[in-house]
C-alpha cells in the first residue's frame, strides 16, 4: 500500500504514520517542517495555508492508495488538497471528531447513529469554529472525492503516546508530584476513550478494507473508569499521590470546568457526560477497532513523557487544561470540611 499522510508528525498522524511503515507501507508525508519526520518516510514540504503551499505536492510524481488528513482549522485547505488529489489517489480517510454532530452529540439510545451534525458549515470556509471546520472539511473531501471513495473518521476521545492536546499528560504530571490529588468522582464512573494507536490501526484497515461513510471512532462506553484511570497514573508514576474522590456536586460549586478543568472528566447525567462518554462505537467496532486495556495506554503515555524531559507538547490551537495548586487546595479543604468552597 502507497500512503500520503497531509502532516505525519504529531499524535494522530505520526501514530499512523508508524502504523503504516510497520505493515511495510510505502509512506510519503507533507508537512511544514516544524517537527522532525518518523524515520523510514519520503518527505514533502509545504504549509497548506500558504498560496504555494500544495507546491511540492503538486510537483511530486506520485500516486497513492489512500490520503490520510488531520487537518483542524478552516476547511479551504482540505478542499485545496483533495482537489489536487482526487485523480491521484484512490481514497481520502479524514480524522474529523464528532464535534461535527449538533448538541447534544447522539449517545446510545434509540436515535444512536442518527445525529444531526452542525449548520452553517462549508468546504470553502477559513478557520471558524471547531465543529463547523471540521464538518467543513468533510463536506470538502466528500465534495471532491465522492463520498464511496472518502472515509470520515469522527473519532471520540483519543488519548496516547504523543498527546498534545493536554489531556492524559496532565494527569500523569500532576500525580507524578504527589501529594493528596482532586479526584472527580465517582471513582467507578465509566469513561470513553480510543488509544491513538488503536485509532491509526482502524484507520489503515480501513484502506485495506475499501471503507467509506462516517464512523464514530472511540472505544466502547465503559472501556475504563475515572478510578482505573487514575489508579493507573498513581501506578506507573511510581508516586506517593493519594486520590481524593469528591463528589461532583463539590467540584462543579468551585467553578471547575468538567473536561478541561479536571480533563476527561464529565459530570454523570448530563449532556457533557453523554455525549462524550455513551456513543455507539459499535459500527467502528465491527469494523475492526481493537482496543488495547487502559494499564497500557497509561504506561506508554508515561513511558513517553519520561523520554521527551516531563512536559508534554501543546497544540497552539487548543485550550490550558487542569487547575492550579491553589484551586485544588481550596476544594480539597473543601472536602475536609475545613472552610467553603
Amino acid at each position: 500500500m502507497r500512503l500520503l499522510v497531509l502532516g505525519g508528525t504529531e499524535f494522530v498522524g505520526r501514530a499512523v504514520v508508524e502504523a503504516a511503515l510497520g505493515q511495510g507501507w510505502e509512506v510519503t508525508v507533507l508537512h511544514r517542517g516544524r517537527h522532525p519526520a518518523p524515520e523510514g518516510v519520503t518527505v514533502l514540504h509545504g504549509d497548506r495555508t500558504a498560496p504555494d503551499g500544495l507546491a511540492d505536492l503538486a510537483a511530486h510524481p506520485a500516486n497513492w492508495d489512500a490520503v490520510l488528513d488531520t487537518w483542524s482549522a478552516g476547511p479551504r485547505p482540505v478542499r485545496d488538497a483533495a482537489r489536487l488529489l482526487r485523480e491521484r489517489a484512490a481514497r481520502y480517510v479524514y480524522v474529523s471528531s464528532r464535534s461535527v454532530y449538533a448538541w447534544p452529540w447522539p449517545s446510545l439510545g434509540p436515535t444512536s447513529g442518527d445525529g444531526a451534525t452542525v449548520t452553517g458549515a462549508s468546504p470553502d470556509a477559513g478557520p471558524t469554529d471547531y465543529a463547523r471546520d471540521k464538518r467543513g472539511a468533510e463536506l470538502a473531501v466528500e465534495s471532491e472525492f465522492g463520498a464511496d471513495r472518502t472515509v470520515l473518521a469522527r473519532a471520540g476521545l483519543i488519548l496516547g503516546p504523543y498527546e498534545n492536546v493536554g489531556r492524559l499528560p496532565w494527569w500523569l504530571a500532576r500525580i507524578a508530584r504527589g501529594g493528596h490529588v482532586l479526584a472527580p468522582g465517582p471513582r467507578d464512573l465509566p469513561l470513553q476513550y480510543v488509544d491513538v494507536r488503536d485509532l491509526a490501526g482502524w484507520l489503515t484497515g480501513a484502506v485495506e478494507r475499501a471503507l467509506s461513510g462516517p464512523y464514530d471512532l472511540v472505544g466502547p462506553p465503559g472501556i475504563t473508569s475515572t478510578g482505573e484511570l487514575l489508579t493507573e497514573c498513581v501506578r506507573v508514576t511510581g508516586s506517593d499521590a493519594e486520590l481524593c474522590w469528591t463528589e461532583p456536586e463539590l467540584i462543579e460549586q468551585a467553578g471547575i470546568e468538567p473536561w478541561t478543568g479536571l480533563p476527561v472528566w464529565a459530570p454523570p447525567g448530563g449532556e457533557l457526560y453523554d455525549s462524550t462518554h455513551r456513543a455507539d462505537a459499535s459500527r467502528a467496532l465491527a469494523t475492526g477497532l481493537e482496543c488495547r486495556p487502559v494499564a497500557e495506554t497509561v504506561a506508554d503515555t508515561w513511558a513517553w513523557l519520561t523520554r521527551i524531559g516531563g512536559t508534554a507538547p501543546l497544540r497552539p490551537d487548543r485550550s490550558v487544561k487542569g487547575i492550579g495548586p491553589e484551586v485544588e487546595a481550596r476544594v480539597l479543604a473543601a472536602r475536609a470540611g475545613e472552610r467553603p468552597v
